[in-house]
């Protein structure tokens, strides 16, 4: 071979790249049957290493050296033009419909896709099965970036490689045992790197690399009759249809769908009914489209489900599944296919309205992000809410987890003065840390240091263990285990002479939340007879003030502040901005009357009471004689339906001051 010489069209790896981009978008939209769609990405990395490292392979053989200017401006040209105009509609469409703290991650993905460390982004942050997941509105651009980042390490291993065809070869299996070597073990201890990062998802990419400088070096035909392709075939669909999203994938699961894809391209070129009907009309299109359609599936799902919530069925789902071809086609036939033919458009314009473009989303998500997501866009209705929403976050600077002592392995928040000595132990769950900034005032005020503990979804009290359908076994588990630690630890601890306990107690006494989350459960049992979930709750709590004033020490018990059912400030916030509903109706939601709220309540009222500990009560700073209100004063109060905000928490840290004031008198 002495001249480069393009590689045949080869219309069955269109008909492939349908089957992993419609698995991928039909499982997004929630179709049954397909628990997998997510392994089409997968087949897009092992198609990926075939064509460019075939590419890249006979440029070298062909001429000795690589064009490294002429393939990443190809690249540009492939890839840039859609890219940049789904960006750009992502932040138009960014500035009407998402909140400031939404707006403000979206520019943050731009920021990072722009720079090829998307994977890198959404790997610091939560893992692609998470539910909190579905509200980034540019996750799917991480396998772009892994792409990427396959394509600055590809040509430098060739050029590494020097002139030896059978180094390189042997380079390529070094590097994709490596890789897969290290990708398996590593998803169990670490899955979210496993998932996003380049180093563990390399083998898949090398995998069609070395399927297609070995073929090529060898001169294979690739032809063994159909069975490969048959084989191949079922393994793609079986990874589709199989694999189970969660903590176990990539993993050796990874294998399979990659052997699959191995198998298809491998024998492509033989006649047999696989290839004919992956090599159909059909299938070709929506392979040819399928780099758009993969760009556009995920804003249209994650921005019109931001909007309108749930779909309402399959009628609706289908809809936006169809605007997505739509879109795409659009994308495919005016902006992809233009530049790509675009004979005239040369490389240095080519490269400067890509670094224009950079430059561009670059300073505008720049903007954007320092701008806390231009709150400014939206009325001061909503702005109450917005700002309730982003009013739940607290500096945790001085919490450690102990890695010896009687509290080792619980993490403890301190606050008050620095270097004084905690005399006082809050303990509580989440609404600990509702109040985190309100308590830490107090102690500041007060003079007094405290030393913080806090379990989400766990009542402060011993002899209980705890079943919540939102938590896992072993977070379950942890509870009792927990507090019977914090007992123990309690007994070497004398310092420690004053105690507060904090809880959801209507939620531990009644087993069930209210309103928005009504259908979050919690089951208590105890070590003697089995009880109404009340009485329980009222024996432990009674059992812990009893055990800590045998200690000499005096315990404080916040009445849990009322409950107002149907409110959540992130969710009020949107449903305003959206037109879902008005103000009038967002003020009654984020209300409940007080013969309500007290009725909610009365439960765990009989619980915390007459057990010996002094009860301290929020209520008067949080209702009047008829109402409370999640806004009051023009201030967000609630963060959701029973989480206080940080303005709240500072509103009512007067409510502490008995417990700060020494000796807790």
């Amino acid at each position: 071979m002495t001249q480069t010489t393009p590689a045949p069209h080869r219309a069955e790896i269109d008909g492939l790249r349908a089957i992993a981009v419609s698995a991928v978008v039909l499982y997004h939209f929630g179709l049954p049957g397909l628990a997998g769609g997510f392994v089409g990405v997968d087949i897009f990395f092992v198609i990926s290493g075939f064509l460019i490292g075939g590419i890249l392979w006979r440029e070298k053989t062909a001429t000795g050296r690589l064009s490294l200017g002429r393939f990443y401006l190809r690249r540009i040209r492939r890839l840039a033009p859609a890219y940049v105009a789904m960006s750009a509609a992502v932040l138009l469409v960014g500035w009407l419909v998402l909140l400031p703290y939404d707006f403000r991650e979206t520019a943050k993905g731009v920021i990072a896709a722009t720079v090829y460390l998307s994977n890198v982004l959404f790997f610091r942050q939560s893992g692609y099965f998470d539910t909190a997941a579905e509200d980034k509105v540019l996750l799917h651009t991480w396998s772009l970036s892994v792409e990427e980042q396959f394509y600055l390490f590809l040509p430098l291993v060739f050029l590494l490689c020097g002139r030896s065809r059978r180094g390189m070869i042997l380079a390529f299996a070094a590097l994709f045992l490596a890789s897969l070597l290290s990708a398996i073990p590593l998803t169990s201890r670490a899955h979210t790197a496993a998932f996003y990062l380049f180093p563990f998802r390399a083998w898949e990419l090398l995998a069609g690399v070395l399927l297609a400088v070995w073929g090529q070096e060898r001169g294979t035909d690739w032809r063994f009759g159909p069975w490969p392709s048959w084989l191949g075939l079922a393994l793609v669909l079986a990874g589709i249809a199989l694999i189970q999203p969660g903590p176990g994938f990539p993993g050796w699961q990874a294998v399979v769908p990659v052997a699959g894809t191995v198998l298809l391209l491998m024998n492509g070129g033989d006649p047999n009914p696989v290839n004919r009907v992956l090599s159909m009309p059909a299938p070709v299109m929506i392979g040819l489209i399928s780099y758009s359609l993969y760009l556009w599936h995920w804003p249209v799902l994650t921005l019109s489900t931001y909007m309108r919530g749930e779909y309402s069925g399959p009628l609706e789902t289908t809809g936006w599944i169809i605007l997505c071809l739509i879109l795409s086609l659009l994308s495919w036939r005016f902006i992809e296919q233009p530049v790509r033919r675009a004979s005239n458009l040369s490389g240095k314009t080519l490269l400067g309205g890509a670094a224009l473009a950079s430059v561009l989303f670059l300073g505008a998500s720049a903007a954007i992000f320092r701008a806390d997501g231009m709150p400014g866009r939206f009325g001061p209705e909503t702005q109450v809410h917005i700002a309730a929403s982003g009013d739940f976050l607290q500096d945790f600077s001085r919490c450690t987890t102990p890695e010896n002592g009687p509290l080792k392995g619980i993490e403890t928040c301190p606050i008050g003065p620095e270097g004084q000595t905690p005399t006082l132990l809050i303990w509580g769950d989440s609404h600990v840390r509702a109040l985190y900034e309100g308590l830490a005032q107090a102690a500041h005020d007060h003079n007094r240091a405290a030393l913080v503990i806090w379990r989400a979804g766990c009542p402060p009290a011993f002899d209980l263990e705890k079943q919540e359908n939102s938590a896992t076994a072993t977070q379950n588990a942890a509870c009792r285990s927990g507090n019977d630690q914090i007992r123990a630890a309690l007994a070497e601890m004398p310092d420690l002479r004053d105690v507060l306990l904090i809880g959801r107690w209507a939620y531990y006494a009644t087993g069930t939340g209210s309103g928005i989350d009504a259908h979050n459960t919690i089951t208590l049992k105890g070590d003697g007879a089995d009880k109404p979930q009340d009485a329980l709750l009222a024996e432990a709590l009674t059992t812990t003030v009893q055990t800590l004033a045998l200690q000499d020490r005096t315990v404080f018990l916040l009445r849990q502040p009322p409950e107002i059912p149907h409110y959540a400030a992130p969710e009020m916030a949107r449903a305003l901005v959206h037109g879902r509903v008005t103000a009038q109706e967002a003020q009654r939601m984020g209300q409940v009357t007080m013969d309500a709220a007290e009725e909610r309540a009365a439960s765990a009222e009989k619980a915390i009471a007459q057990n010996g500990a002094q009860i301290l009560d929020p209520w008067p700073f949080l209702c009047d004689q008829f109402l409370c209100e999640a806004v009051r004063n023009g201030q967000g109060f609630y963060f959701d339906n029973n989480h206080l905000t940080n303005a709240a928490a500072r509103q009512i840290r007067a409510v502490f001051a008995p417990v700060f004031a020494e000796g807790g008198t």
